[in-house]
């Protein structure tokens, strides 16, 4: 299904006075709105696999503007892309950026803002965003600077088939205690492992459910005066309760898994549950899982708090250096449209449309009909997830759930989960991980208590 589509010229007269206000420029395309080749840097997914399936087809020859996709493992993504925005280098006009980037890149003037275009783009639907979404993508100014192309909360997978069998009930709402007991009682049932979770280090990787079961369990990485906070009870007794359920029910070698890893297992059978994101479901259902029709899903597991898991999104953001941002805009509009995801599901397939950006595919019968084992969850963990402002018990000085939303965690994280991963692996106990990591921590907070 095609698009009424504004003309390049159109996007571009419209948008300008804001970005020459924003000191953005605004680069011609060559032959005055004619053929443009855009570079855009992508973590590899299958939704980017997908998009980059349809590219040719459908938005070059709809608008004359070539694609050149850089893709790659989400750690060299990152990499590349934190040297790329930091240096403002130019050599790509898109990337796909978070929810942790945005905030960072637009404070320091890295990426362009897209207001002026979406006022210009009445079809692309602004309104029709998530607003916790919208929210999470919006600089501290004001101003928006980038599009989701998919978002994610996170829920808990199990196989309905093993739990029958054992005569075994998942509650709807379950705690994590629940989840610990069940997880020993259906441990080697035809041969699954209990629950299967990321214990392969990285700040996305295993830092990503460690921090929902710290936030839920009380614990938190700094006070109101920014003292780290990792060897406080309720944080020791969240990370020592995932290290142990991993260890005692999880599946072997968990310190080398990460998302890939343990859903390829989960879709081969071999893990009776998985926590993890809710953009998982649709590999889970595929046809070439055989655990398809198998799957329950319900709510993120929870202990002190009401509700927990993550908010997440992969999402759109143009280089303010890039020399094409007309273009760029055009391609974010295409890619993170509503019909791209009508797009998608006439195609490919309805459970392979990027899902959790938009409140109108959830109304969509073909969609609802594809996604009937999983929407309703996928739904609630997109509005009704924990609060990134405040998704725990004690009060923080810092937003995010999975992640910290300050510029040092992407390191500090990364060197924190490599100490649990250590711990995980059983080569230093959770005690001295995390008597390592507060040092880490309150160090790399030095300069928020003034020091």
């Amino acid at each position: 299904m095609k698009r009424s589509r504004l003309t390049m010229a159109a996007v571009a007269a419209t948008a300008a006075a804001g970005l020459a206000l924003a000191g953005c420029g605004d680069a011609d395309l060559p032959g005055g709105g004619g053929q443009a080749e855009l570079r855009v840097l992508a973590t590899d997914v299958p939704q980017v696999q997908t998009l980059k399936k349809l590219t040719r087809k459908h938005f070059t020859a709809e608008t004359g503007i070539t694609v050149d996709y850089t893709v790659l493992p989400e750690n060299e993504a990152r990499e590349k892309m934190n040297r790329e925005f930091a240096t403002q280098a130019g050599h790509y006009d898109v990337a796909s950026v978070s929810a942790y980037e945005v905030p960072i890149y637009a404070d320091n003037g890295w990426l362009a803002p897209l207001d002026s275009y979406v006022r210009a783009d009445e079809d692309f639907d602004q309104g029709d965003i998530f607003p916790n979404l919208a929210s999470s993508l919006t600089g501290e100014d004001g101003r928006l600077y980038a599009e989701p192309f998919y978002g994610e909360g996170s829920f808990l997978m199990y196989r309905k088939d093993l739990f029958r069998k054992d005569g075994l009930t998942m509650p709807p709402n379950p705690t994590w205690r629940q989840v610990a007991d069940l997880a020993a009682r259906v441990d080697g049932a035809e041969g699954a492992s209990g629950i299967c979770l990321r214990g392969l280090p990285g700040w996305g990787q295993n830092l990503a459910p460690i921090n929902t079961v710290v936030n839920t369990f009380g614990g938190t990485w700094y006070d109101m005066d920014w003292n780290a906070r990792l060897t406080a009870p309720e944080f020791r007794q969240a990370v020592r309760f995932y290290v142990d359920l991993l260890r005692t029910h999880g599946q072997p070698g968990a310190e080398r898994m990460g998302v890939l890893e343990i859903l390829d297992r989960f879709v081969e059978g071999k893990c009776a549950m998985m926590y993890d994101a809710t953009s998982l479901a649709s590999s889970v259902e595929a046809d070439n899982s055989s655990v398809k029709g198998k799957v329950g899903y319900v709510q993120a597991p929870h202990e002190r708090t009401d509700k927990a898991g993550w908010l997440w999104t992969w999402a759109w953001g143009i280089q303010q250096a890039a020399e094409n941002k007309d273009a760029a805009w055009e391609f974010i509009s295409w890619a993170s449209s509503k019909e791209f995801q009508e797009l998608v599901g006439e195609e490919v397939g309805w459970t392979s449309a990027p899902a959790g950006n938009r409140k109108s595919l959830y109304e969509k019968p073909e969609y609802r009909q594809a996604a009937g084992a999983w929407y309703r969850q996928e739904y609630s963990a997109a509005t009704d997830s924990a609060d990134p402002k405040d998704p725990g018990v004690a009060p923080r000085p810092y937003d995010g759930i999975g992640f910290l939303g300050i510029p040092e965690f992407a390191v500090l994280g990364t060197a924190v989960s490599e100490q649990i991963a250590a711990a995980i692996a059983g080569q230093q106990s959770v005690d001295a991980a995390l008597e390592k990591s507060q040092d880490l921590a309150q160090a790399a907070a030095a300069k928020y208590r003034g020091e």
